[in-house]
């Protein structure tokens, strides 16, 4: 899954650029022969990158109507402590902000991409109509995805890289499934010690000129179903007895599903969605917890 996913049968050209930023060792533009002329995509590729630490405070669970799931049950621990494999979502999990609605803000369309964030992550639109039309609203250049890239560090969850190691620590595969653009999830990547193989995610597409073109709708997850998709692909290629999805969304809980993630744990410590979480195996809004409860 490294870097560019254009059409599978395309040729493949590409071409090295000069460092954008001295957080970033390398960086790469790759230009693809695809059915729309002049089409190129550009992937941020890093060996280095610094995050800042969020400073955020995780949403209290007893200011919610419902705490049912806010404990888990013996069942839920025990495949939560025996997963092979734990599949995170980016946005709102991972990193504490919806990186669409930061891109957007950087380039003036915050307002208005947020609320179309707000009812694409709490299910009411199918993602695939709430991406275009937000990608819509603000078209971003490369140069602008380059220059916000530059700008804005990915700011990394309260506790998301202890977990990551934990886990890793005990031979559990980590993987990033995510709604998002690899372009700004690279860096996430690289900061986290996840491989790129390891990251299923949306492409932005640009002409020659660096004009917005569209994404790759052949990535699952550019459309509705897509995470469940990508979790079945997981599974299904290396075999795994037992796999966790966590995230924040609908579109994550809709992995967990025959063939797909067995778990589905709900992190509300960014964005609380009533209806997804109330469907969660497990709620939580501190990855401290789930550290813990590896012991």
């Amino acid at each position: 899954m490294e870097g560019l996913k254009s059409m599978r049968s395309a040729p493949v050209y590409t071409c090295r650029i000069r460092h954008l930023s001295p957080l970033v060792r390398a960086s790469t533009l790759r230009y693809v022969k695809a059915p729309y002329r002049n089409r190129v995509s550009m992937t941020m590729s890093s060996k280095s990158f610094n995050s800042v630490s969020a400073s955020i405070h995780p949403l209290e669970g007893s200011k919610l109507s419902h705490s049912d799931n806010t404990l888990p049950s013996k069942e839920v621990l025990d495949l939560w402590r025996n997963a092979n494999a734990v599949c995170f979502d980016v946005d709102s999990t991972v990193c504490v902000d919806e990186g669409i609605d930061e891109l957007a803000e950087f380039c003036g369309a915050g307002k208005a991409v947020a609320e179309w964030t707000a009812r694409a992550m709490g299910g009411s639109v199918p993602f695939e109509e709430a991406l275009a039309a937000r990608l819509s609203l603000f078209n971003p250049s490369l140069s602008q995805v380059q220059d916000f890239l530059n700008k804005r560090p990915p700011r990394i969850s309260p506790g998301i890289d202890e977990l990551i190691v934990k886990l890793k620590a005990k031979k559990t595969d980590v993987y990033l499934i995510s709604g998002g653009f690899r372009q700004m999830i690279n860096p996430v990547a690289s900061i986290l010690g996840i491989p790129s193989e390891n990251i299923f995610a949306n492409q932005l597409l640009f002409g020659s000129s660096g004009e917005f073109l569209g994404f790759d709708t052949n990535e699952p997850t550019s459309r509705s179903g897509g995470k469940a998709t990508a979790v079945q692909q997981i599974r299904k290629a290396h075999g795994y007895k037992a796999l966790v999805m966590i995230g924040d969304g609908a579109t994550d809980l809709e992995a967990r599903k025959p063939g797909g993630a067995d778990l589905f744990i709900c992190y509300g410590g960014v964005q609380l969605r009533e209806t997804v979480a109330a469907k969660a195996d497990w709620l939580v809004f501190n990855f401290k917890d789930l550290i813990n409860s590896l012991d």
